[in-house]
């Protein structure tokens, strides 16, 4: 990874908040000559001993103020201090290289997530032998590449994560053929420097990512202001050709899942941990949708609580 340009005491900006018993504090680091904008969660109740912490991201092409916000309270109102941030290209953070945007570049994001570990672990609110990794849908795959081999990351947690292969891929995605069409619009939209569409769409809408309806599209759930709500189809090639689910050797964490049945891909996960070698929890719930895990209070909250578990078992004396 690049070296850092990391300056904690300008990063720590002055925007501090008191929110129920959490305190929000924004702030910003750097990666590959761009700025991140990221936040940091703290309980309000605390001591002056540095806490154990949890750097926390969200499904793709969301915003940290989306599922990564709801996670990160309810760290911090379990004790630990939190982190979110919005990717390069996306939100309040800023460019991919040559000013792209909205591209789902797992490579780049890997490389954020590293980034905002190394930052986090320069706080002096962070207990640096106590950090941890929870990724959330997408974003699973690219936590689980940025903590394998980190020594700064402790544990890891994922929620309802989307781990797929080659075979999954397909399946979601029309067959081979299908595949084959959207690394075409990938490459066409690339060589026009950017093809941009809706991200969300009610159901049955045309000409965007996910005509689906739900969270995405609901103001009082995910459509919140700060969303982008773009998809650049230029992203299509590195999104369809990453496989997450074939190479779970590469992680050396303790490891702890939650999902359901009823939320996306399952069969990733259980690939996934039939060759994970590791320490590993999962737990299963019923009749929970991918969407539940991101903002329904109680399946988020039984969420928290076997991560948060999971995190502190990690604890050292």
């Amino acid at each position: 990874m690049k070296t850092l340009a990391l300056n904690t005491a300008a990063a720590l900006m002055a925007s501090t908040a008191a929110v129920a018993q959490v305190e929000t504090r924004t702030v910003t680091f750097e990666n590959e000559g761009s700025v991140l904008s990221g936040t940091l969660y703290l309980p309000e109740e605390r001591g002056e001993a540095p806490l154990p912490t949890v750097v926390v991201t969200g499904a793709w092409t969301s915003v940290q103020e989306q599922m990564p916000a709801n996670y990160a309270r309810e760290m911090a109102e379990r004790g630990f201090a939190a982190f979110t941030f919005d990717f390069r290209g996306w939100g309040k953070s800023g460019d991919l290289p040559n000013k792209v945007r909205f591209v789902e570049s797992p490579a780049a994001k890997t490389s954020d997530i590293k980034a905002a570990i190394a930052f986090v672990a320069t706080l002096p609110e962070v207990d640096t032998d106590q950090i941890n990794g929870l990724g959330i849908c997408a974003s699973a795959g690219y936590m689980v590449d940025a903590v394998s081999g980190n020594p700064l990351v402790q544990r890891l947690g994922l929620v309802a994560p989307w781990l797929q292969n080659a075979e999954i891929v397909e399946a979601v995605y029309g067959g081979a053929e299908g595949v084959a069409g959207l690394i075409k619009v990938s490459h066409a939209a690339e060589a026009a420097g950017g093809q941009i569409i809706p991200a969300a769409g009610p159901e049955g809408a045309e000409g965007v990512l996910m005509p689906i309806g739900g969270y995405y599209y609901e103001a009082d759930r995910g459509a919140i202001p700060e969303y982008d709500d773009k998809w650049n189809n230029a992203g299509w090639e590195g999104w369809l050709t990453y496989h997450p689910a074939d190479n779970p050797q590469r992680l050396d964490k303790p490891l702890a899942i939650v999902h359901s049945e009823s939320a996306a891909i399952p069969q990733g996960v259980q690939t996934f941990l039939a060759g994970y070698a590791g320490e590993a929890t999962a737990q299963w719930l019923e009749d929970v949708t991918q969407f539940d895990f991101y903002d329904n209070p109680e399946d988020v909250t039984r969420a928290a609580d076997t991560v948060a578990d999971h995190f502190r078992a990690g604890l050292k004396n």
